[in-house]
């Protein structure tokens, strides 16, 4: 073997240091570690063990920052003195006189790349190394493996043994050199040739390794390739009784292999060093996530894949083991009573009859390089954290791959929740499932929005969406999509050859839900009560579990059986379906009811902070619980009509406000035709219920319905009675507004008896006043109310009405003639809309902001303003303002 190079020279690395476009006072330097430690190219070395600790520990995360109190446990162990944080910034800047150091409110960062460090060099070497050696390429991995092992001028970190945090990093770099040499050997003996020169190598790092297995079958090739097969056997046998001796276990099947080619005088085959499940279908839909996943594992030594049952947290991991080098181990726990003895049985290790089987397996990984997969851990969580966190202290070539529902909770755990497939990457599943049942199925227009709704209604859960495509066997598309409400009758047929838990869709959430315990069964089935997610204390308060429902919320995440973002906690929908299911009836009565009420109060509440200066914050609130007030508003519809009316009276003004008109009108019908034309309490205008007005919540309710199509006549007719009728103002300030814009400019006009005492509503009686004079041509007069009311609205801080009194402004100066004042009005109103999320107001503005710059001669300028306003109408969604854009945009044709 050709002799090792050193590390380039000192020229080479400032032009690539120029090269990255930024010339820094760390170029020019080499950090060496593996070794005694050293810069080159520095004028001075820090002096002192302290310093050079400091500096030893920047350099192994160099381009990364540190927080400082990483830095002290690094520094100074478990216990550090109380002074050690200003220690740490004294030694800082004494270092930051030789080295570039950069500070900021994260930590410290030292200003070097790979190339910069001899162990980022390496190690980065060492995988190019091997993925050149796995593609077959064994010219090239031979080239970057002597290279890597080139740069290791002695034991790493030789001199920094006082730093508490050296052994480990040096026990690291130690097992990464020996897996280093062990595929540089399988490089070299794939090119053939003489092997004498890698025979040193070999015995060098078998003498520090005695019971890598890999190491010692690879000289024993190279032995019997160099003609002294004697030596090779004798090598055999001295592992033989080392292994009995210190493990208790006979030689592996590829070392056995090894030998038994020798006595043949064959060539020995190099035998797989990792026995993972061949799987018998395409990896589909997470390429991204698996390229994240195998960065992570090349540094951490603990990851857990989490999630819930069918998201495929197993085949993952199978992906990324297989684009590993090196030796990986996968163990099944799902049926193991004790984690241990599924591990030894894995690893192919002799029952010894010790008391202590850990014990054992710690001997046989001490000194391998081994991926471990521990899958299916939350049955026997506790059991299986217990054991990684002792392999992993004690093996320092080892690293754990866990698949949990929960976190084993380990100091060092990265942890990589494996959710839903997005809805593209799911289609694409579902297709390539499809596929192998249905050689003619074929995706296109006709039937890829259908595939997209199952998809999206069975949560994008890979094992859903795969069961839901199997049934193409038997089903046409169109009754998997119509069937999906009894998704888990539907999805009762799976592969018989998998695990019982994952045969069926409701057999793996069926797994998930036998892990909780009765108090958490029952605080998830209730949880079901709620659409779209819940807060904490809507959780709480709802199900009646109080100050504890942050605890049990927390328990139920970590299980996965709830995802948690944003401070709100939710289902999956197939979860939900399985956990409603298990709420008995007078259960779900009572928790509906409570739900119902809760949702009453939170709409009650929020609606007079809809007309204050805080009216975005309850916008947002009440826009993140959409879906929970819809949900209560049909729930009352079916069990509690007085309910219902006052849920739809709150809720008239955020309606309007965030366009959910057309959302909620089929419910308002369902409403209407609820009461059959009786409002609760006998009298129309009677108050009832601590002030209730359910007269004004019947108008409200004929207004809401008629938003989705025709109101019948009879019911028109006694809402615009109740009206005509009334003689004192409106409970709810909205609806004397809402009335106007339904029934015409006029209606309600010359009636100061409906206008209510409070600013708000005076304030929009003005505007209302100010935009029928616009309406009439009464331009002077409409100038008045409207400044007033804008007055009115800017001093509450009141942004809706503030806008609305400003496009009437707009419209004002603009009869007018002042153009320039009436696009100024106009601007300012459509950020206020837009803040608001009001797109059918800014696309209406739009349109009249248009013909403005159009009667100016300004056409590009008109044209642009209509082009905004279609793409603000489809934002709205409803049909009017679509049909008025695109009118608008035809008529103005581009230059």
């Amino acid at each position: 073997m050709a002799e090792l190079d050193s590390w380039g020279s000192g020229a080479g690395r400032h032009q690539h240091c120029q090269g990255r476009g930024e010339l820094r006072e760390n170029c020019g330097m080499r950090f060496l570690l593996l070794g005694p430690m050293g810069i080159d190219g520095a004028e001075t070395a820090p002096a002192g063990p302290r310093l050079r600790a400091l500096l030893a520990y920047l350099v192994l995360n160099a381009g990364h920052t540190v927080p400082a109190e990483r830095l002290v446990d690094a520094l100074y162990g478990d216990e550090p003195p109380a002074g050690a944080p200003g220690a740490l910034q004294s030694q800082v800047s004494r270092l930051r006189k030789s080295v570039d150091i950069e500070y900021g409110p994260a930590g410290y960062r030292l200003v070097a790349g790979p190339e910069d460090v001899d162990v980022l060099r390496f190690e980065q070497l060492a995988r190019e190394g091997a993925r050149a050696r796995e593609a077959g390429d064994h010219g090239r991995a031979a080239v970057l493996l002597r290279e890597a092992l080139g740069l290791w001028r002695g034991p790493a970190l030789a001199d920094l043994a006082h730093a508490p945090f050296a052994a480990a990093q040096s026990a690291r770099l130690e097992e990464l050199r020996a897996g280093a040499v062990e595929e540089l050997a399988e490089a070299e003996l794939a090119l053939g040739g003489d092997p004498s020169g890698l025979l040193p190598w070999l015995r060098e790092a078998v003498a520090a390794h005695p019971l890598r297995e890999r190491l010692r079958g690879q000289l024993m090739r190279a032995l019997r390739r160099g003609g002294r097969g004697a030596e090779a056997l004798a090598e055999y046998e001295t592992a033989r009784t080392l292994l009995a001796e210190e493990l208790g276990t006979d030689p592996s099947p590829e070392l056995a292999a090894v030998h038994l080619s020798i006595l043949r005088g064959e060539e020995a085959r190099t035998a797989p060093a990792s026995r993972l499940p061949a799987q018998l279908t395409s990896f589909v839909g997470r390429d991204s996530e698996l390229a994240v996943l195998v960065r992570l594992l090349g540094s951490s030594r603990l990851v857990t894949l989490i999630g819930t049952g069918g998201t495929g947290k197993t085949r993952l991991a199978l992906e990324a083991a297989a684009r590993l080098p090196g030796e990986v181990c996968f163990v099944d726990l799902s049926a193991a009573p004790r984690t241990a003895l599924a591990v030894r049985g894995a690893l192919g290790l002799r029952d010894s009859g010790a008391d202590d089987p850990e014990a054992a397996l710690v001997e046989a990984l001490r000194d391998r390089a081994v991926l471990l997969i521990l899958d299916n851990c939350e049955q026997i969580v506790e059991d299986a954290a217990a054991l990684a966190h002792r392999l992993l202290s004690h093996c320092p070539g080892l690293r754990v791959l866990a698949t949990s529902r929960e976190a084993l909770g380990i100091t060092g755990e990265s942890l990589r929740p494996v959710g839903p497939l997005d809805t593209d990457a799911a289609v694409r599943l579902f297709t390539d499932r499809a596929l192998a049942v249905r050689p003619d199925f074929e995706l296109d227009d006709s039937n890829s929005r259908t595939v997209q709704d199952i998809c999206d209604s069975l949560d994008g859960l890979p094992l859903a969406v795969e069961l839901a495509a199997a049934r193409l066997r038997q089903l046409p598309l169109a009754e998997i999509a119509d069937r999906l409400d009894d998704r888990f009758r539907l999805l009762s047929r799976g592969d018989r050859t998998k695990p019982e838990r994952h045969r069926t869709l409701r057999a793996v959430v069926e797994w998930s839900w036998s892990l909780l315990s009765d108090e958490e069964r029952e605080f998830a089935a209730r949880l079901t009560v709620f659409a779209g997610g819940a807060t904490a204390e809507a959780a709480g308060r709802v199900c009646g579990a109080g100050p504890d429902a942050e605890d049990l919320l927390a328990s139920l995440t970590d299980k996965s059986l709830v995802e948690a973002g944003s401070g709100r906690y939710r289902m999956l929908e197939t979860i939900r379906a399985y956990a409603s299911e298990q709420l008995p009836s007078c259960s779900r009565e009572l928790v509906g009811a409570a739900h119902t009420a809760y949702f009453l109060e939170l709409a009650e509440a929020a609606d007079p902070e809809l007309r204050s200066a805080d009216q975005l914050r309850w916008l947002e609130r009440l826009s993140a619980e959409h879906a929970n007030l819809r949900a209560a508003l049909v729930r009352a519809t079916r069990d509690d009509l007085p309910s219902a009316l006052r849920l739809l009276t709150a809720l008239s003004s955020f309606w309007w406000l965030r366009g959910l008109r057309a959302d909620v009108a089929p419910v308002a019908a369902e409403l209407l035709g609820a009461l059959d034309g009786d409002v609760p309490g006998g009298m129309e205008g009677a108050d009832f219920d601590c002030g209730f007005d359910f007269g004004e919540a019947y108008v409200l309710c004929v207004l809401a319905a008629g938003v989705g199509g025709a109101v019948p006549g009879a019911e028109r007719a006694r809402a615009a009675r109740i009206v005509a009728e009334r003689d004192r103002p409106f409970r709810q300030p909205f609806t004397a507004f809402l009335w106007a814009i339904s029934a015409g400019p006029s209606a309600g006009a010359e009636r100061p008896e409906l206008t209510g005492p409070d600013p708000w509503t005076r304030a929009l009686a003005r505007a209302g006043s100010g935009h029928l004079h616009l309406f009439h041509g009464r331009v002077e007069e409409a100038a008045l109310d409207l400044s007033a009311a804008l007055a009115a609205f800017r001093s509450l801080g009141e942004r809706w009405g503030t806008a609305t009194t400003l496009a009437g402004l707009a419209g004002v100066s603009g009869a007018l003639g002042d153009t320039g004042e009436a696009l100024a009005c106009a601007d300012e109103a459509l950020v206020l809309f837009e803040e608001l999320g009001c797109w059918e107001d800014v696309a209406d503005l739009l349109r009249e902001r248009a013909e403005l710059l159009r009667g100016a001669g300004r056409l590009a300028s008109a044209r642009a303003d209509f082009e905004r306003a279609l793409v603000a109408a489809r934002r709205a969604g409803t049909p009017a303002a679509l049909a008025a854009a695109r009118s608008s945009l035809s008529s103005c044709p581009a230059s």
